[in-house]
């Protein structure tokens, strides 16, 4: 595959693009494609390393014995890295797409755990990959039950642009006609083994709320023109994918709007670079360009634009714009409410449980299926009729390992080898993910005597659970036993995992999107208030958390936001 990595650095004048997007990752990616297929001549800053598409990803078709560990990590790697090494998906296989956390500290002042990976493709070579639409009522629910501020666009805004990023990625699932995760462009979902058909049917037998359904996921299951175009085929169904996939069968940056946005000969790629801070043009009111500070050579350097799209994941975002200060913005950019770091959220994930599942002994299942089943939100739908605010989707799913357990109560010696020769008992599983109230309590801030190894004030983390928190767990620790009771499940063991807040990965706010500049921070077409040629994209623009897997979100977001944007271009209004 030819390079995308092009780069000039002679002067202002070659280091002048029509847009900068900072931030390589699942939204930064987008802004790029969208950019690009528009004519703007674009430059990509990403403070990690390159990655490309397929080589350099280095265990994507190794077999477990063929790492030193066997995929998992040492005693010394998790020393070493106490919390980056709890993340999901860190293992052996991928821990290179992680950060280490000696090399990128913060400060936490209430304890959060903050998950990067700073690469180009960023964390989207690592993302979990479920994609369900918001329903209409994750729009209205916060104004109308009182628990946070009313947003200023609604689900039809956003509907085609969520079509359109789902046609152009490759997305599977069902039309199930289920209001509260609406249906999209789908392709044909992964299907359910036998244990998950006969619990979703039991469940469905018993609730006439609640659906155990498949998963939609970003992954191609049937191939199309548009995604050999792309140059991407069909999903293996190895389930590696965190690893890098080399078939291009999952959305990342690296696999497809990136190598899509080189194409058209506009985009410019600069890896290691760290952006210090945002340029703001007193004289014209508008953004100039931004700072970087080499990652390697430790200079900086400015580059300039028109439009500047700020896509470097939620809390890096806050950051950037906190650093970014001048007589006009002492606080940061376009801070003129004082809510710039405020109001961040997170998902509820707190709540898990397994349980053995009696039957099917004479069955089992094909393939490594990389997606889960999906149960959508059944509480405080049409209004609140609990004792906790928002709602919780669940994941869940079926498993058979290897090993009759009656043959060996070791895991070794003949006896276990003998056991693995067998299938064990079925078992399944389900876990939540709920929604959070945005507060203005739960903020980061940059600190006042600590930097990083670039002289850039390190973020102070001040984020925790309350009360509803635990209320939503608690209701979903009853409603899940009663759930997999009723699909036949056995011997169910219920967790409260207790971590602290950022484990999720889905921390969003701080860059909040409002109608009124005097609360939010950005208009409903993702522009900072005060500084029109500014647009925040990613996790930071959240509103409110809302219930669904966010990713796909921000890409929809992004993409509609790249519209308005090219369309204000061309008016001259920015």
């Amino acid at each position: 595959m030819e390079s995308f990595f092009h780069l000039n650095t002679n002067g202002k004048d070659q280091n002048t693009y029509d847009a900068i997007v900072i931030g390589s990752g699942i939204s930064g990616g987008w802004a790029a494609k969208e950019l690009c297929d528009s004519g703007l001549k674009t430059l990509v800053l990403e403070r990690g390393r390159m990655v490309e598409h397929i080589q350099d990803y280095p265990t994507a078709n190794l077999n477990a014995w063929e790492m030193e560990h066997r995929g998992w990590i040492s005693k010394n790697q998790k020393e070493e890295n106490p919390m980056i090494s709890k993340a999901a998906g860190y293992g052996e296989d991928t821990q290179h797409f992680f950060i280490k956390d000696a090399d990128h500290p913060y400060v936490q002042e209430k304890p959060f755990n903050w998950v990067r990976g700073y690469q180009v493709g960023g964390k989207s070579l690592t993302w979990g990959r479920a994609l369900p639409r918001w329903g209409a009522g994750e729009f209205s629910s916060p104004a109308r039950d009182g628990y946070g501020m009313e947003w200023p666009i609604r689900y039809e805004d956003v509907a085609p642009w969520y079509s359109h990023v789902e046609r152009f990625i490759g997305a599977c699932g069902n039309k199930d006609g289920i209001e509260n995760m609406p249906d999209g462009e789908y392709l044909k979902p992964f299907d359910f083994n036998c244990a998950e058909a006969g619990m979703s049917a039991k469940i469905a037998q018993k609730y006439s709320d609640r659906r155990m359904i498949h998963g939609r996921w970003a992954h191609i299951t049937e191939q199309h023109e548009r995604f050999a175009e792309q140059g991407r085929t069909f999903c293996q169904a190895r389930n590696k994918c965190m690893r890098g996939c080399p078939f291009g069968g999952y959305f990342s940056s690296n696999a497809c709007t990136l190598p899509w946005a080189n194409k058209t000969q506009n985009m410019t790629i600069r890896p290691d670079s760290v952006v210090h801070s945002i340029i703001y043009d007193e004289k014209t009111q508008k953004a100039s360009g931004v700072k970087i500070i080499d990652a390697k050579t430790g200079k900086s350097e400015e580059f300039f634009a028109k439009i500047i799209f700020l896509n470097a994941s939620a809390l890096n975002s806050n950051l950037i714009l906190l650093n970014s200060k001048s007589s006009r913005f002492p606080n940061g950019l376009g801070n003129d409410s004082g809510t710039l770091g405020r109001f961040v959220g997170f998902h509820n994930y707190r709540g898990t449980m397994n349980a053995m599942l009696d039957g099917y002994q004479d069955k089992y299942f094909y393939g490594a299926n990389p997606s889960e089943c999906m149960m959508p939100n059944f509480r405080n739908v049409k209004k609140q009729d609990n004792d906790f605010v928002g709602g919780y989707m669940s994941f869940m799913g079926a498993y058979r390992g290897r090993g009759d357990e009656s043959k060996s109560l070791v895991s070794f010696g003949p006896n276990y080898k003998e056991a693995m020769t067998e299938p064990g008992q079925w078992g399944c599983y389900i876990y939540m993910q709920g929604e959070t109230i945005l507060k203005e309590s739960n903020r980061v801030y940059l600190s006042d005597t600590e930097t990083d190894q670039w002289g850039i004030p390190l973020l102070v983390t001040n984020v925790a659970y309350d009360d509803n928190d635990v209320k939503m767990m608690k209701d979903f620790l009853v409603q899940g036993a009663e759930m997999l009771e009723s699909a036949g499940a056995k011997n169910i063991v219920a967790e409260d995992r207790g971590w602290p807040p950022g484990l999720d990965i889905h921390e969003m706010g701080g860059c909040r999107m409002g109608s009124d500049p005097k609360t939010s921070m950005l208009n409903a077409w993702n522009q900072i208030h005060a500084c029109k040629n500014v647009f925040v994209t990613d996790g930071a623009c959240m509103t409110s958390t809302g219930i669904q897997s966010p990713s796909i979100f921000y890409m929809a977001l992004t993409a509609r936001a790249v519209n308005h944007a090219v369309q204000e271009l061309k008016k001259g209004n920015l």
